[in-house]
């Protein structure tokens, strides 16, 4: 078979970081004395990238010098509240190994910041299953543009349309239509009726395998 790709996000696709993240922004913006409510999160936090976020809940831009700080201060915190809770969502491992095993190319596309992603990656020996992993600093415009993905797909040598996507976003399933990709919405987070439509749905990994991804593939 030709080379096949699949490309995780990494938050609510990997790990079920969103409820961590949440006590996280909460903290920081109780600390800056910035309102917020739970459907805000869901609507404006959610699969964003934090120029976006900061600036959205600060109602003003925020971005240079004052935006490296910040998303320091609050990623900082995120990390302390995660570093001993990381666990991947149910079978996910399993379904890497079935990948690798079966000759797949297999990518991290995740719009957090390089330390999100170290801890992670880390913790779960990642960097020794996947052929790429990018995060933030690796794109100059973020999900939904597709730029990450179109990336990740050049660097593991995989054309776009022999990649499939997981994620559980609007922002980045958006990211991967627009990728062209075949896209799995992992509902971790949202329902489906909160996403673009998507090719294939799960709750967790055992409800998919490595002849449903070449079946997705397989229609043009």
């Amino acid at each position: 078979m030709s080379q096949k790709c699949v490309i995780f996000d990494m938050d609510g696709v990997i790990c079920h970081t969103n409820p961590h993240h949440v006590v996280a922004f909460e903290e920081f913006f109780n600390k800056y004395k910035i309102p917020y409510t739970n459907q805000e999160f869901e609507e404006h936090m959610y699969g964003k990238h934090n120029s976006y976020i900061m600036s959205h809940f600060f109602k003003r831009t925020i971005e240079g010098e004052e935006l490296i700080k910040l998303e320091d201060e609050k990623e900082g915190m995120f990390r302390e509240i995660y570093k001993d809770k990381v666990e991947t969502i149910p079978h996910y491992m399993q379904f890497l190994e079935e990948l690798k095993s079966r000759g797949f190319k297999t990518a991290v596309a995740t719009s957090a910041p390089r330390a999100n992603l170290d801890l992670i990656a880390n913790f779960l020996k990642l960097d020794q299953k996947m052929d790429s992993m990018m995060s933030s600093e690796d794109v100059t415009l973020h999900k939904p543009n597709p730029e990450v993905y179109l990336k990740s797909a050049e660097r593991v040598g995989v054309s776009p349309s022999d990649c499939v996507v997981f994620e559980d976003s609007f922002s980045g399933v958006t990211a991967g239509l627009n990728a062209g990709m075949k896209v799995v919405g992992v509902l971790s987070t949202h329902t489906k009726e909160q996403l673009p439509p998507c090719d294939f749905y799960i709750n967790d990994y055992s409800e998919v395998n490595v002849d449903k991804i070449l079946e997705l593939l397989s229609k043009k």
